[in-house]
């Protein structure tokens, strides 16, 4: 590290840790304070993963509720996750992700995947991942965001065009640019492409293990915002920014290796080439995401998605190459073959979505969970697909969490009396609210 330090001309390095939202807080901390860091961690209030987006304090148990102190708690710097923030001097430029530890470890998003993970290898089984992020470019800035109220807004390109290259080319230095900062965060970009709405985009990261992949997803969502914010525009990944625009999703290609690296979702002997530990993994994200759903959809705005009209999943079914099942069976070969999780919105934590995936999977495969039948042809049509129901309101989410104690399993008590009170807390505030709407509907004749 000292090299490296070294070879940078380090003069200000970040430290940063993921919060419950995907955002990045940390501090810039001097070359010495730095090398202390790298040696002893450093302290930072946990209150941080209590924070909405813009800084209203949710409830967390112990943390930010009647008995909190605003403590600092300890800080382990991951050495393996240094790289370059391409918007910075090149002597301040680095940038060190960090996990909370001790007993904070337990609410830190980061540390729970990591936990997930380690279990999965007890089991002889390590996940290879990659994510697709769906997200929306505005031709706004903060300030005409504002001045508009978030209405009437611009999109980069005027009409739906999805793999549209006449906006593709159009639109080039935003592609570029991308790259650009991708290659400086070493995210590994894999494909970028126009959706289905104006000024609707996607970008995705492709597979990895471990921590890598959420990672470098959660690193795009950050800078992605920050790119926008230097060419005077706007990045939104809202589950559904308003009645007219398509949802967006954050979907997740998930396959298994044993310990070796080998492949064990693939079987020649089997309908669609597909193992048996592949059909428990499946079985087991059926069984168990409905009570995780609230990782998913984690704002009062995620369940705008789930409404009749747009491409989010209608119950989590499961169906070969087919985008209207919850979980689609992709790919036809060992390498290759894997299940995409559609269920996540873009709004979703990348390390959050992760864990209660693989937690699911895993345990479907623990306990030998075979899978509903497939579904067919267009599973948006009542009575066409097979599988469990799931919350469509934030308040079932959050009892549903609460309520499973496979998610107290996998995921600890803690995580789930923190998660459930902050977004019980979001849910309460929101509910005192009076929305345009409603008083478009009703203020002078409701």
């Amino acid at each position: 590290m000292k090299d490296q330090l070294d070879a940078n001309q380090c003069r200000m390095a970040t430290v940063a840790i993921f919060d419950t939202n995907g955002l990045l807080r940390g501090q810039k901390v001097s070359r010495k304070n730095l090398e202390g860091i790298l040696d002893k961690g450093m302290g930072m209030s946990p209150v941080q993963l209590a924070l909405d987006p813009t800084d209203a304090i949710l409830p967390i148990p112990g943390v930010s509720d009647d008995d909190a102190n605003f403590h600092d708690s300890p800080l382990k710097v991951d050495q393996s996750s240094l790289r370059n923030i391409p918007f910075e001097a090149p002597s301040d430029d680095l940038l060190l992700l960090a996990n909370f530890t001790g007993n904070n470890a337990g609410i830190c998003p980061r540390s729970l995947l990591s936990k997930v993970l380690e279990k999965g290898k007890t089991m002889g089984l390590q996940a290879k991942y990659g994510m697709e992020l769906e997200y929306t470019l505005f031709n706004e800035t903060s300030a005409s965001l504002a001045a508009k109220g978030f209405r009437n807004l611009e999109p980069a390109t005027a009409h739906a065009s999805h793999d549209l290259v006449i906006y593709q080319a159009a639109q080039s230095n935003w592609y570029s640019e991308v790259a650009n900062m991708c290659e400086a965060l070493n995210i590994n970009l894999s494909k970028m492409h126009e959706e289905i709405g104006p000024g609707f985009m996607e970008a995705c990261v492709g597979p990895g293990v471990d921590l890598e992949t959420a990672d470098q997803t959660a690193l795009l969502k950050n800078f992605m915002r920050v790119l926008a914010m230097q060419q005077d525009k706007s990045v939104c990944y809202m589950a559904r920014w308003s009645e007219q625009s398509d949802s967006q999703s954050t979907h997740i290609h998930i396959s298994l290796l044993d310990n070796d690296g080998k492949p064990v979702f693939w079987d020649e002997s089997n309908d669609h080439n597909m193992s048996d530990t592949f059909r428990y993994f499946i079985g087991g994200l059926q069984t168990y995401m409905a009570g995780m759903m609230l990782l998913c959809a984690p704002t009062v705005n995620s369940y705008r998605r789930f409404v009749e009209g747009t491409f989010a999943p209608p119950m989590l079914s499961w169906g070969v190459e087919n985008r209207t099942c919850c979980f689609r069976v992709v790919g036809e070969s060992p390498t290759d073959i894997r299940v995409e999780n559609r269920l996540p919105g873009a709004d979703s934590h990348p390390h959050l979505t992760m864990a209660a995936s693989l937690a699911a999977g895993f345990a479907g495969i623990a306990e030998k969970i075979a899978p509903s039948a497939e579904t067919t042809g267009n599973g948006y049509i009542p009575g066409q697909a097979s599988g469990a129901e799931f919350a469509r309101q934030m308040s079932d989410a959050i009892a549903a969490l609460r309520a499973s104690s496979h998610a107290r399993e996998w995921l600890g008590d803690q995580f789930v009396d923190a998660f459930a009170s902050s977004r019980e807390g979001q849910l309460n505030e929101f509910q005192s609210k009076v929305p345009d709407v409603e008083l478009m509907r009703f203020f002078e004749l409701g």
